[in-house]
């Protein structure tokens, strides 16, 4: 997949509310930001949750980076993100297919029980979002299509109450 790199692309990590320190450490890599801006970003803001990374790192491998921990709202930098990459929240998740952004939804595997892989590859299967762990991110970076996504069905919140509690066994 190639990015044209006429315009300014900015990419916008969330870990909502969570500690996923794994996720934000993995997007500050060097090999991570070398393949984000070889295919035409130039931008990432972090939104770092309750983890314990802190950083004063302004640049890495031509990106420029931005991180706070909380906002009242993360409605704008979702909007103004040209890729979202997000932990697996249902809350999060919903508001990035809203906003018509594409999304890659990535899986703490250190979190038992949960169920963020069921929600992703269903997700994925209906054509909505991309899904990785923190181990396949880069390669996931590199094969996805954006093109071959389809838009979310948008304000219909009770399919997808409905869908998470299938899928979460609640009826």
């Amino acid at each position: 997949m190639a990015a044209s790199s006429s315009k300014s692309k900015s990419v916008f990590v969330t870990v909502g509310t969570t500690c996923f320190d794994r996720l934000i450490m993995t997007v500050i890599t060097p090999d991570f930001c070398k393949v984000l801006h070889s295919i035409g970003y130039d931008k990432v803001v972090l939104q770092a949750g309750r983890g314990i990374f802190d950083s004063d790192v302004k640049m890495v491998e031509g990106l420029q980076l931005e991180y706070y921990r909380f906002k009242n709202s993360i409605a704008d930098d979702i909007g103004s993100a040209d890729l979202v990459i997000s932990h697996a929240g249902a809350g999060t998740v919903l508001e990035t297919l809203d906003a018509g952004k594409p999304l890659i939804v990535v899986i703490n595997e250190e979190l038992m029980g949960n169920h963020q892989l069921e929600l992703a590859e269903q997700l994925y299967t209906n054509g909505h979002l991309f899904y990785a762990t923190c181990s396949t991110l880069v390669t996931t970076l590199q094969s996805m299509n954006m093109e071959n996504l389809k838009p979310f069905p948008r304000g219909e919140p009770s399919k997808f109450a409905t869908f998470l509690d299938k899928l979460l066994g609640f009826s």
